[in-house]
């Protein structure tokens, strides 16, 4: 098990009573001492190891963490969220499952749907299945954040999932990710221009091309990045890459 920011160790002395074994990654040298000092018998059983520096920057690899061998649990440090998921779904060593506190707002957003989808939305469902578990209201905190949480699970893919499209020719997720995700970027680049503007500039495309392409599709004219699914995205890189 992997905690990323134990902090004094509240859910740490759980996790330690029901994991093999977990490694906390802190960054803050006093809640370390504290740890250290407070979890010294787990310690020495190699219960807990404790593991110092930026949960970001570490390498999980030399810490023995490979593909699907381990499974992360933490409450995590808002301020670290979208990268915290950039790095364990996309770049790896990818965890079996993710379960973790977060901001509400950054929650939904991850399961989003069709007309509010996003960039983080994408990652999320194209490499796990993502559920709210519950929420948590700043009554839970002390001292009280100004924003409520929620504790979220995800269940990653060890395969990349064919997924279910209206359009014939998806055939599951056979686009290039990066490329994906490339033309992701642009199309979400000014969310007030409709996706054409941004595609047709960021590809260096003639605009009637691109529209082109969407009435191919059945899309409007005027659709914006937010309104389109994973599948979208994927049949949409495909077409742009013949």
């Amino acid at each position: 098990m992997l905690e990323i920011g134990p902090g004094l160790g509240v859910l740490t002395s759980e996790l330690v009573i029901n994991a093999k074994q977990v490694i906390a990654v802190e960054v803050d040298r006093q809640a370390i001492k504290y740890l250290n000092d407070n979890f010294s018998e787990e310690i020495k059983a190699e219960k807990l190891r404790i593991v110092e520096g930026d949960a970001l920057r570490i390498n999980y690899k030399a810490q023995g963490l490979e593909d699907f061998n381990f499974k992360i649990v933490a409450n995590l440090p808002y301020s670290i969220t979208s990268h915290f998921f950039k790095n364990f779904l996309e770049l790896g060593p990818k965890p079996e499952e993710i379960v973790v506190m977060i901001q509400y707002e950054v929650a939904k957003r991850m399961i989003a749907e069709p007309g509010e989808m996003n960039l983080l939305a994408l990652s999320v469902q194209l490499y796990s299945e993502a559920e709210i578990l519950f929420k948590v209201p700043p009554q839970s905190f002390w001292p009280e954040p100004e924003v409520d949480s929620a504790v979220v699970r995800l269940v990653l893919n060890k395969e990349l999932p064919a997924r279910n499209a209206s359009h014939s020719d998806v055939g599951g997720v056979n686009a290039d990710i990066k490329q994906m995700f490339r033309v992701a970027k642009m199309g979400f680049s000014s969310k007030r221009k409709q996706l054409h503007n941004n595609l047709s500039s960021g590809l260096k495309l003639k605009t009637d091309a691109v529209k082109g392409i969407f009435a191919g599709f059945g899309w409007r004219e005027d659709i914006r990045a937010q309104d389109l699914s994973l599948e979208d995205w994927i049949l949409l890189t495909k077409t742009l890459n013949h």
